[in-house]
């Protein structure tokens, strides 16, 4: 054998084993040694770069893993080469590190054995090596210096690398390529070469892509390549026109708009903030868990992803992006509000991967189009986004209208230009303690919503790290795939890319709709149910949110079985604590309030919390709206037909569904009715008669019979509200109101009845609900628009006020009636 083969060979084995003991490695994906080991083709690894280390940690996987050494010969036909694996990127001497530009020998001699032999075949593996970018670690403050990047280091750089991030390495194996399946006939051997170059290339590049982000080019670059497309200067041109500007002072214009948006991508500085925030997650929070990783990693390299997450708190997107990189993915470019741009503050947003954009762009042209072309380009390069298509955080813990200006952006980018498969993935946050709770309160009393500035972002941070906020739940829903949607709604979209093009193009607008209705009903059906979730729904639905502790308990529990036999969704996590453990876990965060008595000690919430509590009840009410809709069948019927619980159903469904997002379908909700009924039979909440066409409650005094009334609570209010708008349209009759004229005093009435009778719902007097309502009766035709814009109503208004009245008690009734006749 050849002397310095063997020393070579002596080197790697003892790099090896120095760096086993010092690197700390993890495989990405899960199953990649299982997928690898079931091939039944022999195995050639292939390397981004050539690296001593680099082969030296892949030899030490393949070692511990019992997977095909890349050190060993492979047969190559009649041949037996001296090793199975290969790098795209060679050094061409020891102190340059310019790529060597020519195709790997290796690769070339393998294509000639496949062409030669038609037996010989073998699965090219991609290995990608990130020094630094493990998920689950800690990193330290030196390692931030060696980060992994796209820049191509020395030698000297990556021994730093490997001393200060060989504990947090990642290695991440790639889908295998057959080498045949990338051969085509009748191709000469250069191209072939070529060919096999080009695939290995592109899925190294998405590897590393996936796990750091795409290569985006320097700002100032990219905000030129931005200025030079053909929109833009268009729409320069019409500025010229309409401001009366020359060319210079346009264009300038238009970079001042790029700038003001563009983010500032800086990978070091995201290492640096995941450090800092878990550090600030483990003082605020008791942990944060991530649900349905698996949905994310389903959707695989090369796809471009866009999270939309509902909007909760500032937390959002801090906790989404922490959680995104610790899992080993991209970090998403985050869309946030021209407000959050203030100094200092702005530019750390920036190089964490913010781009900012205005509340509304009415009023200048040339905006629009330079802040699509940017979403365009960021879209184009592959880099996932984050955007909240409720517009701004829900004061009221329920998910708001979505307002669908970046979605519509999105989609139409994708129409005009679809260069990679675009997938929406939604995101519930659950927080058992929402550091904006005191602001909230203040701004659902009433109070004017605080401007954010420097200061008052330092003193709200001084403020919460002197509490607790217990736990984060985080859950990812189903994806949303844009190709299947948009061939939903029209299949030769791809055909007709200048039908696409022009704005009235009406099916792209009914796409749009469905999607930003689609989104919000996945975010939902992915909840988390917490104890403080179903102690504010247990609490609030009493008179003086007071319960007996034992009542309480046993309230929890139903509840808790309830979303276990009749889950809303199989995405849904509810929390396995007993009823006494949710009692006192809500009590040691101060939100339940213990008062002694000799006859059982009653839990309570003061008034401050009462209020607050709504907004952890709402977090989850769209899961308990159909049990409780049933509920309310019976609270001032003691029988009730199979018929009129299904024509009640079926009236009621499409408003509260509207409103809280629900995930049936119309047509699905009498076997949704039908099924919950044989739950509450086997709950012992209800009896039915033999062949089951009428069901009865309890007896009233018995505990079932409390229960069922409890559970009809949750969407009481909601009915109260429906049936109060109903009844004020009904008092001032038919085309004698507007529909402006109607919400206000809908909204006015719904304050005096909170006065009266002391409803801690801030959601009751919500202005834009009763605006929604009125809407939706509108577009179901329950109601018309007359020529003087005068509300029209008939004999089906007085359908759904008559069905109204059969699940609402005649003490409610007439409190209605009272404060709408005593106006």
């Amino acid at each position: 054998m050849n002397p310095f083969v063997g020393l070579g060979q002596a080197w790697r084995w003892s790099v090896r084993k120095l760096l086993g003991l010092w690197v700390r490695v993890t495989i990405k994906p899960d199953d990649a040694v299982a997928a690898i080991a079931s091939r039944p083709r022999p195995v050639c690894y292939v390397l981004e770069r050539e690296s001593q280390t680099d082969f030296a940690v892949l030899s030490g996987v393949c070692a511990r893993h019992n997977l095909p050494r890349p050190a060993r010969r492979l047969i190559m036909g009649a041949k037996r080469a001296d090793r199975a694996y290969f790098e795209l990127q060679r050094r061409p001497s020891l102190f340059r590190t310019r790529n060597a530009a020519r195709a790997p020998r290796y690769l070339v001699q393998l294509i000639a054995a496949a062409a030669a032999y038609p037996q010989f075949d073998v699965d090219l593996v991609p290995v990608a090596i990130f020094w630094g970018r493990a998920p689950h670690k800690e990193v330290s403050w030196w390692r931030l210096l060696f980060t992994e990047d796209w820049i191509l280091v020395g030698r000297f750089r990556k021994f730093l690398s490997v001393i200060f991030n060989g504990r947090n390495t990642l290695v991440y194996f790639g889908e295998p390529i057959r080498l045949r399946d990338v051969m085509e006939e009748g191709l000469s051997e250069p191209r072939r070469v070529r060919r096999v170059l080009r695939s290995l290339r592109m899925v190294l590049r998405a590897q590393r892509a996936s796990s750091i982000g795409p290569d985006l080019s320097h700002r100032r670059t990219m905000v030129l390549q931005i200025l030079k497309t053909q929109a833009v200067r268009q729409a320069v041109r019409n500025a010229m026109q309409v401001r009366q500007l020359q060319r210079r002072p346009a264009l300038l214009l238009a970079r001042k708009y790029a700038l003001e948006i563009a983010a500032n991508y800086s990978q070091a500085f995201v290492t640096f903030m995941a450090m800092a925030l878990g550090r600030l997650w483990n003082s605020l929070y008791d942990g944060v868990e991530l649900e349905h990783l698996e949905n994310l990693s389903a959707v695989g390299d090369g796809v471009e992803i866009i999270y939309v997450p509902c909007h909760r708190s500032h937390m959002d997107y801090l906790l989404l992006s922490y959680i995104i990189y610790r899992k080993g993915f991209a970090v998403p470019h985050v869309a946030a509000g021209a407000n959050l741009n203030m100094p200092l503050i702005g530019r750390f947003l920036r190089k964490g991967g913010a781009f900012f954009l205005r509340r509304s762009f009415k009023g200048d042209a040339l905006y629009p189009v330079v802040f699509a072309k940017y979403l365009g380009f960021m879209m184009a390069r592959g880099h996932p986004l984050e955007y909240f298509i409720e517009g701004g955080r829900s004061r009221t813990g329920r998910l708001l209208s979505p307002r669908a200006g970046m979605l519509s952006m999105t989609v139409r980018s994708y129409v005009r230009d679809p260069k990679r498969p675009v997938i929406f993935m939604p995101v519930y946050f659950g927080y058992e303690r929402i550091v904006e709770g005191r602001t909230y309160i203040g701004e659902l009393s009433g109070q004017p919503k605080q401007k954010e500035s420097v200061f008052v972002l330092l003193k709200s941070i001084v403020s919460v790290l002197r509490s607790k906020f217990g736990k984060v739940h985080v859950n990812l829903g189903r994806p949303i795939a844009l190709d299947e949607l948009l061939h939903e709604h029209n299949p030769n979209w791809r055909s007709s890319p200048a039908e696409n093009d022009d704005p009235r193009a009406g099916w792209i607008g009914e796409a749009i709709s469905n999607l930003a209705v689609r989104i919000n009903t996945e975010i939902n059906a992915a909840a988390a149910v917490t104890p403080i979730n179903l102690v504010a729904m247990a609490i609030l639905a009493t008179p003086r949110q007071a319960l007996p502790e034992l009542d309480l308990i046993h309230q929890l529990e139903l509840y808790q079985r309830l979303l276990r036999d009749a889950p809303y969704s199989p995405l849904v996590t509810v929390t396995a604590d007993s009823g006494r453990q949710m009692v006192a876990y809500v009590e040691s965060m101060g939100i339940l309030e213990r008062q002694k008595h000799p006859l059982g000690d009653i839990m309570r919430m003061n008034t401050e919390n009462a209020v607050l509590a709504t907004y952890y009840r709402n977090n989850i009410l769209h899961l308990f709206a159909m049990p409780s809709l049933l509920a309310c069948a019976f609270v001032s019927n003691t029988t009730m037909r199979t018929a009129d619980i299904q024509r009640l159903v079926w009236r009621v469904y499409p408003y509260i569904s509207a409103e809280l997002f629900l995930r049936w379908d119309e047509t699905q909700v009498s076997a949704v009715a039908d099924s919950l009924l044989d739950t509450f039979v086997q709950l012992n909440l209800l009896q039915a008669n033999a062949d089951r066409s009428e069901w009865q409650r309890p007896p009233p005094t018995s505990l079932e019979a409390i229960r069922l009334s409890v559970l009809a609570q949750a969407t009481i209010q909601t009915l109260e509200r429906y049936y109060l708008a109903i009844a004020l349209l009904l008092q001032a009759g038919s085309g004698t109101i507007t529909h402006e004229a109607l919400e206000e005093r809908c909204h006015l009435m719904a304050q005096r009845m909170t006065v009266l009778y002391g409803l801690n719902s801030p959601e009751f007097v919500d202005k834009s609900l009763f605006r929604n309502f009125i809407e939706l009766l509108r577009r179901r035709n329950v109601i018309q628009l007359s020529e003087d814009q005068k509300l029209l109503f008939g004999d089906p208004l007085l359908g759904v006020a008559a069905d109204a009245q059969l699940v609402l008690s005649e003490q409610i009734r007439h409190s209605i009636l009272q404060v709408t006749l005593g106006q």
